[in-house]
C-alpha cells in the first residue's frame, strides 16, 4: 500500500469547502458552466447503468444532478465535511444517508458498501476531481479499484486536467511543460559541457516568453492549504488513455471539455467574446481539444 501522506493535505484543503463548493463550480455563477455533467449523464444513459458509485463525490456535486428514482445512487469521499454535506443533499432526493460513506480511492475497501459482506458491484463508477490529487505511482491502484468495483462490461468514467493544454496557455504551466516534459532541463543540463553557461542563459530567455505570474495561485482558507498548495497534477491524455487500457478497460472514449477560444491570459481583454466562443467550441471529439480544452474524460468498460 502506497504512502497516504498526500491525503492528509487534500482533506485539509477541502475541509472548509463543503458548504460552497457546489456553487463555485456547478452553480449559476460558476466561472464556466459544468459542461462535463451532461457528457457523463449521456455516458451513463447510453450504458444502461442504474447503480452508480461516485468515487470522490464531494458534496454530492454530480449525484445531485441525477434522479434518485431512476438511478440507485452511492458515493464516498475522503473529507468528512464533504460526506456530511453530501448526505444532507441526497436526503432531499430520498436517498438513504448510508449510501454515502467516508473513503479513499486508494483503498479497495472504500469501493464496497459498508456493512455488506457479499460482493456489491456497480453498473458504473464515476470519478471527477480526484485524479489530480493522486500520486503517479498510485494511479494503477486507483484504476484497479475502480475496475474491480463494476460488473463485467461495467462503465468507469474518470476526469483529469489536460496537461497538453499547457501548450496553449502561455503562462507558468506552459513554462513548466516546456522545461520539464519537452526539454527535460535537468538531463539536458548534464550534457551541456562547455556550453553550460550559455545553456543557462537560454533557459532564462525561455522563461521570459511566458506569463509566469499567471494564473494566480489558489490559496486555502482558515489556515488550510489551497488547491495549488497540495498535490494537483495534470495528465497527458495520450499517456493516460494507454494506461487506462492496460488497467483492464475496453471501448475507451476520450472526451474533451472546457474549451478556450484564446489562451486564458486573453480572457480579461475580450471577456464576452471569450465566453461565448469557448462555449461554442464544446465538442468532446474535436481534435483541438488536445490543446484548447483544459480537462477531459476517459470512459471505458471493464473487460
Amino acid at each position: 500500500m502506497p504512502s497516504r501522506d498526500f491525503e492528509r493535505l487534500v482533506k485539509s484543503c477541502y475541509s472548509s469547502w463543503s458548504g460552497d463548493y457546489y456553487e463555485q463550480y456547478y452553480g449559476k455563477n460558476a466561472p464556466y458552466p459544468p459542461v462535463h455533467k451532461d457528457l457523463i449523464k449521456k455516458l451513463l444513459v447510453d450504458a444502461g447503468a442504474r447503480r452508480i458509485l461516485d468515487a470522490g463525490c464531494g458534496p454530492a456535486s454530480f449525484l445531485r444532478e441525477l434522479d434518485g428514482k431512476v438511478f440507485d445512487l452511492y458515493g464516498f469521499d475522503l473529507t468528512p465535511e464533504m460526506v456530511s454535506e453530501a448526505r444532507r443533499i441526497i436526503a432531499q432526493k430520498g436517498v438513504p444517508p448510508d449510501h454515502i460513506w467516508l473513503g479513499s480511492v486508494v483503498s479497495s475497501e472504500s469501493f464496497r458498501r459498508p456493512g455488506r459482506k457479499r460482493t456489491f458491484l456497480f453498473d458504473a463508477v464515476v470519478c471527477v476531481g480526484v485524479l489530480p490529487h493522486i500520486p503517479e505511482d498510485t494511479e494503477g491502484t486507483v484504476f484497479e479499484n475502480m475496475r474491480n468495483a463494476v460488473k463485467k462490461n461495467g462503465l468507469v468514467v474518470i476526469e483529469a486536467r489536460n496537461q497538453l493544454f499547457s501548450m496553449f496557455t502561455l503562462n507558468r504551466y506552459s513554462y513548466y511543460f516546456f522545461r520539464d516534459e519537452l526539454i527535460k532541463e535537468a538531463g539536458l543540463k548534464r550534457r551541456t559541457g562547455a556550453e553550460a553557461a550559455a545553456f543557462e542563459r537560454a533557459m532564462r530567455e525561455l522563461k521570459k516568453m511566458f506569463r509566469i505570474d499567471l494564473p494566480a495561485e489558489r490559496k486555502g482558507r482558515k489556515g488550510n492549504p489551497g488547491y495549488d498548495e497540495v498535490l494537483s497534477r495534470t495528465h497527458n491524455p495520450i499517456v493516460l488513455k494507454d494506461q487506462f487500457s492496460r488497467s483492464g478497460f475496453k471501448d475507451i472514449k476520450l472526451l474533451f471539455y472546457h474549451y478556450h477560444c484564446l489562451p486564458p491570459v486573453m480572457e480579461k481583454v475580450v471577456p464576452s467574446l471569450f465566453r461565448k466562443e469557448s462555449l461554442g467550441m464544446e465538442r468532446p471529439d474535436d481534435w483541438r481539444g488536445y490543446f484548447m480544452a483544459s480537462a477531459f474524460l476517459l470512459a471505458g468498460r471493464r473487460k
